[in-house]
């Protein structure tokens, strides 16, 4: 990573002193494979297009590493990434180590912040955790060609290394609807974890908690951070034709209420994405999208159900609202929409997550005792 970028990251605030040193020792570069993706999903190669390729890797901006999990025909879907830089910076300040700490990673990818931590702690502090084995040795190789040997497992990191615990920080490189309880028993009392964490409908903010001495873990969200999904928690692909057919019968509504906030807004999505679970949204836009005629469709892939949300200039006699499937998605959307606004409109940083020793997850506004939902 270039001393220039560094040094961007310093100024944002994102990167203290501390971790200044590591950042500069374990250039970025060093972990990205010889093919990577643009924006478009076209495959960049380092030895045919050299200087595109440092112009991706030597940006603020996330890499794409893989498609289809590796699959070598597909649609075309991100299943792999180097994270944004400056992102890293945030995440590893949030995790607040110190010398001496013991830290799993759940998701190795590249294995450049494996070596950011191996650089800070040492090898024998850090154990990594990677589901798909070709990335696993893609990583330990760039590791030991850096002069890095942490722990670099292949497994399903959902379940973290126990060989290895207690941990005095976890932290995740893959986003999570649901935190195993088996990082909060691999972290010792007064330890933290950190991870990125959304829903299907809002990916996402992140996650910090602190373990209790009772088993419990508690902690607020804060921060916008999108991050690849482990794969035993994504949402199933699969376009708005696939799931809204021309044969479904629908009930059909017309609302005054604009997609601007529950569907766009920061805060009001993570709230709405909270209490509206396994939904998904999708925004289809007629020609340029500054003319503002568009739809929004929610879609709940495991019971079929979707709904439509048309929205043109015109408005006459509200916005149109069509309804298929077991689920009114559009009716759960409008309630905890309504319920964000009747609650004062809170900031995502209002919310937060227990998890208790019996693996229940207890969704809070302000502090733990006004419980949002449980599950």
């Amino acid at each position: 990573m270039t001393s220039d970028l560094v040094a961007r990251i310093v100024e944002s605030g994102d990167l203290s002193e501390q971790w200044t040193p590591t950042f500069e020792r374990v250039p970025r570069e060093n972990f990205i494979p010889e093919i990577i993706w643009d924006e478009e999903r076209q495959a960049v190669h380092r030895a045919d297009a050299p200087h595109r390729w440092n112009q991706l890797v030597c940006a603020d901006a996330p890499v794409i590493t893989q498609l289809d999990d590796g699959a070598e025909t597909g649609p075309g879907y991100i299943s792999s990434s180097a994270s944004k830089p400056s992102i890293v910076a945030m995440m590893l300040e949030a995790l607040d180590v110190a010398e001496g700490y013991r830290v799993l990673e759940v998701g190795t990818g590249t294995g450049w912040n494996a070596a950011l931590l191996a650089d800070r702690l040492g090898d024998e502090r850090v154990t990594t955790v990677e589901v798909d084995p070709v990335l696993a040795e893609a990583a330990r190789k760039a590791l030991a060609d850096a002069g890095y040997h942490p722990t670099v497992l292949c497994g399903d990191g959902m379940a973290g290394s126990p060989a290895s615990a207690p941990y005095d920080r976890v932290i995740a490189t893959a986003a999570v609807q649901r935190v195993p309880y088996a990082w909060v028993e691999q972290t010792r009392p007064g330890g933290r974890i950190v991870a990125p964490f959304g829903t299907a409908f809002h990916n996402g903010t992140l996650l910090r908690l602190t373990v209790h001495g009772d088993g419990s873990a508690s902690g607020r969200f804060g921060g916008n951070v999108g991050f690849m999904w482990v794969r035993d928690q994504r949402t199933p692909h699969g376009a708005v034709e696939d799931r809204v057919r021309p044969e479904h019968d629908y009930t059909e509504t017309t609302t005054e209420v604009h997609p601007y906030e529950p569907v766009a807004d920061f805060d009001a999505s993570f709230v709405v994405g909270l209490q509206v679970p396994d939904m998904k949204s999708t925004v289809v836009h007629d020609g340029e999208p500054a003319e503002g005629r568009f739809t929004v469709y929610l879609m709940d892939p495991d019971s079929g159900s979707w709904a439509s949300w048309r929205v043109t200039p015109e408005r006459v006699g509200g916005y149109r609202v069509r309804q298929h499937g077991p689920r009114m998605l559009f009716d759960e959307l409008s309630a905890a929409y309504t319920w964000w606004q009747q609650t004062g409109r809170p900031a995502h940083t209002r919310l937060g997550l227990t998890m208790t020793a019996e693996g229940e997850h207890l969704l809070w506004v302000d502090e733990p005792g006004r419980v949002l939902s449980r599950g």
